[in-house]
C-alpha cells in the first residue's frame, strides 16, 4: 500500500456486507484523522466503501484496483 496508514484491514475473501461491517467496527476504534488501509476482493466494495465514507463523513483519500484486489485509504473524520 502506497499511502501512510496507521491501521490496516484485510477483508479479502469476504463478501458484502462483511467488508463494510468490519470497516465500520475498525473506524470506530480509530482516532480522528488517522488513516485506514483496506484490502478487499469483493467488487461491491467499489460502491459500498465510497458510500460508507460519504454517509459517515470520512474521507476516501484514495482507491486503487490491482487485478482482483481493491485497495482503499480512508481518513477518519476529525472530531
Amino acid at each position: 500500500m502506497s499511502l501512510d496508514a496507521q491501521h490496516e484491514l484485510d477483508a479479502t475473501g469476504l463478501l458484502c456486507p462483511e467488508p463494510v461491517m468490519m470497516l465500520h467496527n475498525k473506524v470506530r476504534d480509530m482516532n480522528p484523522g488517522e488513516v485506514l488501509a483496506v484490502r478487499a476482493t469483493d467488487p461491491s466494495t467499489e460502491r459500498d466503501i465510497p458510500k460508507f465514507c460519504q454517509f459517515l463523513g470520512h474521507s476516501l483519500v484514495d482507491q486503487q484496483r490491482d487485478g482482483e484486489l481493491f485497495l482503499y485509504w480512508i481518513k477518519k473524520k476529525e472530531g
